[in-house]
């Protein structure tokens, strides 16, 4: 066996910039590298410049290491191995790194750092989906042509399963439909007829007859679903995370609301095949997201992604059925998951990707395949101002729907172009945002999106 070379010459370090550094994803990440040889922050970007050293003093990270920085000059005289925590992302103009983390969710600010980071030659790994669902098509355009790598990170959701599907497509395989699960697991305790939802708990009793899939693979469903009517099972996140893979694989949602059923993982071949083989698609090649419903001591789904594919050889996907894969009761679908996402931890992967082999999450440009958008929830008067706020990044007034973006009328609003603008008209109950509806849209985010429609 060929041992290592001793004297060879150990890779460079990687340093990156992380903007939405006090939050829960970049929590994640910092743990993760502090942990790693290779990886180091250099610049760390929030509105709570305290708050951030505080976090990084908790993770382990020296005190004397970490500055305060609130000028361009600051931030260049730091010495090596330092790291500047700076509440202005145009400090980054000049800054010293190799790799953007953008993770602030922020849709106009996320997208101006991102856009910095691409100007002044840096790689970026986009975890804010709100800002790649208007700006993610513009976003790499601009970095392939200033030949830096634009892309998902991997260890949330959007990356994770456009890889699992590339990996089905490699292989030949028949896809039929790819999806997560939501954000929290539907918990059934049939010994209390209760079902938990996080911190949420209801009285769902039916449930216990409905643990089985039954022959009628859609009434079962449509009696899970108001079963558990009482929890909001749905999320902005959700739809935004299934647009980003859907621009990124060229498949699309099935329905704008998505079908969301409320599913045990065993049967996920049997829920996603075709309606005319007794599932809920209307037609092969969608993105769509599902409640997970298990037993107290059952393991959760965890966030993870999964890939339907039809089985072809029957031999083969009986064998494996024996081995315990996921296939259909009829053998001609089977599901291929993976149970877990891991946030920032996993994240370092698309790091050294990115600095090392110049190598996005996917070898394809994205376009601009779906459009998240918006539907009136209740009567919007002229002069509402569209907040956005909320673990879910909601926009209040407005259900959010993922739209395919070849049937999609020409000036629907991405959602998040239409969060924190004023409207200048009124909106009816059911109707979907559209652009000269919004009085006040950033202009580069505007920008950004008119770029994206010149691919429809």
């Amino acid at each position: 066996m060929q041992g290592t070379d001793a004297t060879a010459t150990p890779p460079a370090p990687v340093r990156y910039a992380l903007t939405g550094a006090r939050g829960g994803f970049a929590r994640t990440l910092l743990a993760q590298t502090l942990r790693m040889d290779r990886l180091h922050p250099s610049v760390l970007c929030d509105l709570d410049a305290e708050g951030t050293v505080a976090l990084c003093a908790e993770l382990g990270y020296a005190p004397d290491d970490l500055r305060v920085c609130t000028g361009p000059d600051e931030v260049s005289a730091l010495a090596d191995g330092q790291i500047a925590v700076i509440a202005d992302a145009g400090l980054l103009a000049g800054a010293d790194y190799d790799v953007l983390v953008e993770a602030t969710g922020s849709p106009e600010a996320g997208a101006a750092a991102a856009r910095t980071a691409i100007e002044t030659g840096h790689h970026v790994v986009m975890v804010s989906k709100e800002v790649d669902s208007v700006a993610g098509v513009s976003l790499a355009d601009a970095a392939r042509a200033r030949g830096v790598v634009y892309t998902p990170g991997i260890g949330d959701q959007p990356a994770n399963l456009i890889e699992w599907y590339d990996r089905a497509r490699v292989l030949g395989l028949d896809v039929v439909a790819i999806g997560k699960s939501g954000e929290y697991d539907l918990v059934f305790d049939p010994s209390t007829g209760r079902v938990r939802q996080l911190d949420q708990e209801i009285d769902a009793p039916e449930l216990a007859d409905l643990l089985a899939l039954g022959e009628d693979v859609p009434a079962t469903l449509a009696a899970r679903a108001r079963a558990v009517d009482g929890l909001q099972r749905s999320a902005a996140a959700d739809y935004c995370e299934m647009g980003v893979v859907a621009n990124n694989t060229g498949l699309v949602p099935d329905v704008e609301a998505l079908h969301y059923p409320v599913a045990r993982v065993a049967e996920l071949a049997d829920v996603y095949s075709l309606a005319e083989d007794g599932g809920i698609l209307g037609g092969p090649g969608a993105v769509d997201v599902f409640s997970v419903l298990r037993l107290p001591e059952e393991a959760s789904f965890a966030g993870g992604v999964f890939v339907v594919v039809r089985t072809g050889d029957p031999v083969s996907w009986d064998l494996l059925a024996q081995k315990g894969h996921v296939v259909s009761r009829s053998g001609r679908y089977a599901c291929l998951y993976l149970p877990y996402h891991l946030m920032g931890v996993e994240t370092p992967l698309s790091l050294l990707d990115a600095v090392d082999h110049r190598r996005a999450v996917t070898s394809r440009p994205p376009a601009p395949h779906a459009i998240l958008a918006g539907r009136a929830k209740e009567d919007l008067p002229r002069g509402t101002r569209l907040d956005m706020g909320g673990h879910h990044h909601d926009v209040r007034g407005v259900a959010p729907v993922l739209l395919d973006a070849a049937q999609a009328p020409a000036d629907a609003a991405p959602l998040y172009l239409a969060a924190h603008t004023t409207l200048a008209r009124d909106v009816a109950a059911g109707e979907l945002l559209r652009l000269d509806d919004l009085a006040d849209p950033s202009a580069s985010l505007l920008d950004a999106w008119r770029h994206t429609r010149t691919y429809l």
